[in-house]
């Protein structure tokens, strides 16, 4: 595999698959690696760099992976190691690097660590996880509140203490206070860096470390309407100060692997991204960044995200860009697909790394789940909040049969309607919202311009959002239309069309230095040498 040097993921589009639901090979319902292998063709042909998978080892799968029984193998229903390698083969043939879910916070109940842990005070991995007291009523040691809903505190009847849990019950803490701990989380990393992947997207990095001292929560003053784990402000359990040298740990052990990359979900508002990159002492190489999915999507609030997001941001920091994820909302559902094609155009533009999630690219949508098919354990525990993540979670539709060219068994969650977007369908038509992505994608690696160069804002006007990416004497410029309804945009005369998110106008010259930009519409616009007068306010 070519090797771009330590920084190859500031120009690459990285793309997020929950392998159970990417694609089946044996028809048990669950997607699988020899499911992804013959998925390679597809990745290479829409133009991604690296892919990102969910948790694929040993588990009893009750959230999504995310509780391991075993850091160091593969699930049985995904493969095994030789299937692991095989894939990693495959994708490096292609150019295609591969990131893996890196899970430190907590693990499975069954997991060897825990099982010793928990049998007694006197064991070897005794304080592994986190223990305490029972309070002097005999309940929880205090008022923590699992994410999932009711007290983060179980009680073990074995060691007559309660452990403490930020997920589910089944999924305990780990003690990162414990050096032990942090150097098996290290042989972890090892493990598989040895086998040659390309770096890992830490799982919950900013809950790493909770308080010492166990103090309570205090409530949470905008709780109102909000499900019961939010009803605190969790000061004393997520985003401590501590946490920074968990990650700090953490980084130091990939940066003995030259050109692996380091990304991390991290919590808080923009304003705090900043030091999850650290300063003096390296931390994430990129911190997922979710305000495109959060903000309003207007131009003036969309103008006012991306200042404040890259305001956040030292200057030698890699920006970072997520429009999908496994816990997120379908963004489509969201904005429809006028919009999605003006998304997706902002996220391949925009400085930074764009992080795709597999179905963005055809626009899917949250797929219908009866309440007899949910699986996901945080709409059991907690429902009413239409925050159920089973109908992002739900497998890809590759065609429009019943099952959806994903399995010829059960689906493991509902696929949706047959009319549902599939990337079958969108392969065939040269304007769909998939044509789109591969040729953003293309347009991105051809411009040097939109991958390394520097981004200047543009006054957003009359729901036209803009701004312009410039390296050396290039310069494009990048015009959204966020309304239904037609806008003129003005340039300097010498622009020409590179793209339309129509996919109906041809590379030209624009007359007279302006385009219509029609309802919805967005275009990328090549405008030869750039004014040195705003680099002021260029990042």
């Amino acid at each position: 595999m070519a090797e771009d040097g330590n920084a190859w993921w500031q120009s690459a589009v990285i793309y997020e698959i929950a392998l159970v639901s990417f694609q089946d090979s044996n028809g048990d319902g669950k997607g699988d690696i020899a499911g992804l292998m013959s998925r390679i063709e597809y990745l290479s042909w829409l133009g991604v760099d690296a892919i990102w998978l969910t948790p694929i080892y040993k588990s009893p799968f009750r959230d999504l992976g995310y509780d391991i029984s075993d850091y160091c193998a593969i699930d049985p229903a995904f493969g095994d190691l030789d299937a692991f390698d095989r894939l990693l083969t495959a994708l490096h043939a292609r150019d295609i690097r591969l990131i893996l879910d890196l899970v430190p916070n907590h693990t499975a109940d069954d997991h060897a660590w825990f099982v010793d842990s928990s049998s007694s005070r006197d064991s070897a991995k005794a304080d592994w996880y986190i223990w305490a007291d029972a309070a002097e009523n005999g309940g929880p040691p205090n008022n923590w509140m699992s994410r999932f809903g009711g007290s983060g505190w179980e009680w073990c009847e074995a060691r007559r203490q309660y452990y403490y849990h930020s997920f589910l019950v089944e999924q305990p803490d780990l003690n990162w206070r414990n050096q032990q701990v942090r150097e098996a989380i290290a042989d972890v990393m090892r493990f598989w860096l040895d086998r040659g992947v390309d770096g890992f997207r830490v799982d919950a990095s900013a809950v790493l470390i909770k308080d010492q001292h166990l103090r309570d929560n205090p409530p949470n003053q905008q709780a109102h309407g909000k499900p019961p784990p939010q009803r605190q402000t969790p000061v004393f359990t997520d985003d401590r100060p501590e946490t920074m040298q968990c990650i700090e740990f953490i980084r130091s052990v990939i940066d003995d692997y030259p050109g692996r990359l380091l990304c991390g979900e991290v919590q808080g508002k923009t304003d705090r991204i900043g030091h999850f990159y650290g300063t003096e002492r390296p931390r994430l190489h990129l911190p997922l960044n979710f305000a495109l999915l959060d903000t309003r999507w207007d131009a003036l609030s969309l103008q006012a995200a991306i200042d404040a997001y890259f305001n956040a941001l030292s200057e030698h920091a890699w920006p970072v860009w997520v429009i999908g994820g496994h816990d997120k909302q379908r963004i489509a559902s969201k904005l429809g697909e006028p919009q999605m094609r003006a998304l997706a155009m902002l996220v391949m533009t925009l400085r930074g790394t764009p992080f795709l999630y597999m179905g963005d690219e055809i626009g899917r949508k949250r797929v219908p789940i009866p309440s007899a098919s949910v699986r996901d354990p945080f709409e059991k525990l907690v429902p009413g909040y239409d925050l159920c993540r089973d109908p992002e979670r739900a497998p890809m539709r590759w065609d429009d049969s019943a099952k959806g060219g994903f399995t010829t068994g059960k689906p493991w969650l509902p696929l949706g309607p047959e009319s549902m977007a599939n990337v079958t369908e969108q392969r065939r038509d040269d304007r769909s919202i998939l044509a789109l992505f591969r040729a953003l994608i293309a347009v991105r690696r051809e411009h040097a311009a939109l991958r390394d160069g520097r981004y200047q804002p543009i006054r957003s006007r009359d729901e036209v959002l803009a701004f312009a990416r410039t390296l050396d004497e290039q310069k494009v410029i990048v015009a959204l239309n966020i309304a239904a309804e037609p806008r003129k945009w003005t340039c300097r005369d010498g622009s020409h069309l590179l793209l339309s998110t129509h996919l109906d106008r041809p590379p030209a010259p624009l007359a007279h230095g302006s385009i219509l930009l029609r309802g919805n519409e967005g275009v990328i616009i090549g405008s030869g040498t750039h004014d040195a007068s705003l680099d002021s306010t260029s990042r």
